[in-house]
């Protein structure tokens, strides 16, 4: 880190962010309202529970003397927004998190925290439990920053505002989407305390020296959505196979034809990592109490990821009818339908917000500051809060602490990147919206 080009109340403010504090805090939002909070992207699955960990974070910006609302579009799911009044014409800024998590299913494959996915416990340099990554662990270095500051007594000509958003992992219905396009709240600019980090572990090698990562700055985020391929053939008794038509065979042909294909879309100047492709995530077929005889349905269910800018709904079911036509065509004994899963949402991909805009000024100015790194301009695979926000006309960036992995089980986030992310939102909130007097 460089000190050198901090000024004395900088320094002081930093000061106040410490690993001691992080682990403490992170562990605290991690445990709270679990597992009620899970939130399933199943459409078919009941949604998640904020309520517990909405009421911990309310009180604890309440507490820093911001004026705490709680909004919520449904029972049992209060969004959090606070906000600090500055003093000044300057602008907005929000922080934003979100406070569901993925659930839990098998909590016997968490090894690292011995089969309690939700108690925090330390490994070297990483954190693990469920929500560390995605993303308790990034939202307690974005508290850490708002208390170190204000204990530090800063005040700004700008307002801060910290936006704790529910149903983020179902795209936001009653968070963000609520928010936003029913109660109007927007900011100027907004960073996003979701995972950007990369490098994996931070540990020292045998030479004494910190292996390469760093935090990137996710300007755009990519789209997805979920697909149902419902294949029906002829129903026959398991003794004569020579006279049925087995949709999960034809299922099994297809299958590999999804995984290969091709998305109709133009070349986009800025990709995400992930190109469009296809991810199956279910089949079904056969039916309880019948495993005498071959099924006549058997249904597919996809997520399509990385979509870009310019794919739509229409696009993709007429690209993935022309594959699935493609096995079917010629037979009156065997057809498929390819619907949008319902229930689910289209999420659109977002156009990226200009490296010499703000928030993207100032990120890039404080972690070249206390890392002595730019961070690197990318398209986030995933979705989170800041496409919904992007939706309504902000600036809204992603920029966290988590690794983009998001381990399905033993989830886990660096303390050392934790820490660093903290101090350099910390030190982006002073920049964006001017301190007013030290």
């Amino acid at each position: 880190m460089n000190d050198g080009t901090l000024s004395p109340l900088e320094k002081r403010v930093l000061d106040r962010i410490t690993e001691e504090r992080w682990l403490t805090l992170a562990a605290e939002l991690i445990q709270t309202g679990q597992p009620r909070s899970g939130n399933p992207l199943d459409p078919d699955l009941p949604g998640g529970e904020e309520e517990a960990i909405a009421m911990l974070t309310a009180g604890k910006l309440a507490t820093l003397g911001m004026e705490v609302q709680t909004p919520a579009n449904v029972p049992g799911r209060p969004n959090v927004v606070a906000t600090l009044i500055g003093t000044g014409d300057g602008p907005s800024l929000m922080m934003n998190d979100h406070l569901d998590t993925y659930p839990v299913v098998e909590p016997e494959k968490w090894t690292m925290t011995e089969g309690k996915p939700y108690a925090a416990k330390r490994h070297g340099d990483l954190l693990y439990a469920r929500g560390t990554s995605d993303t308790r662990g990034n939202m307690a270095s974005c508290l850490l920053a708002a208390q170190a500051l204000i204990e530090e007594g800063v005040t700004f000509e700008g307002d801060l505002m910290y936006c704790f958003c529910v149903d983020e992992e179902r795209d936001g219905t009653h968070g963000s989407i609520y928010l936003t396009k029913e109660l109007g709240i927007r900011a100027d600019y907004s960073i996003t305390a979701e995972p950007t980090a990369w490098g994996g572990p931070v540990n020292p090698d045998t030479a004494g020296k910190l292996p390469e990562w760093g935090i990137n700055l996710s300007v755009a985020n990519s789209g997805h959505c979920l697909i149902d391929i419902a294949i029906t053939g002829e129903k026959g008794h398991i003794w004569r196979p020579d006279v049925v038509v087995n949709p999960i065979n034809t299922a099994a042909t297809l299958l590999p034809l999804l995984e290969q294909m091709s998305f109709t879309h133009e070349a986009d100047p800025f990709p995400g990592h992930t190109p469009p492709c296809t991810t199956v995530v279910r089949i079904r077929g056969g039916l309880p109490g019948e495993m005498q005889f071959s099924p006549d349905t058997c249904t597919i269910t996809l997520a399509v990821v990385g979509i870009v800018p310019g794919m739509t709904m229409e696009t993709i079911l007429s690209d993935i009818s022309d594959v699935t036509r493609s096995i079917t065509e010629g037979s009156n004994r065997i057809n498929a339908a390819v619907t949008q899963v319902p229930g689910s949402l289209f999420v659109e991909a977002t156009d990226p917000v200009p490296m010499d805009q703000e928030p993207c000024v100032s990120l890039v100015r404080s972690s070249e500051r206390l890392l002595g790194q730019t961070p690197v301009p990318n398209r986030k695979n995933a979705f989170n809060d800041t496409i919904r926000l992007r939706e309504f006309g902000m600036n809204a960036v992603t920029f966290g602490p988590g690794e983009d992995g998001w381990a399905a089980d033993n989830e886990w986030i660096s303390i050392t990147k934790s820490v660093a992310a903290a101090k350099v939102y910390a030190l982006t909130i002073m920049d964006i919206l001017k301190v007013s007097s030290e």
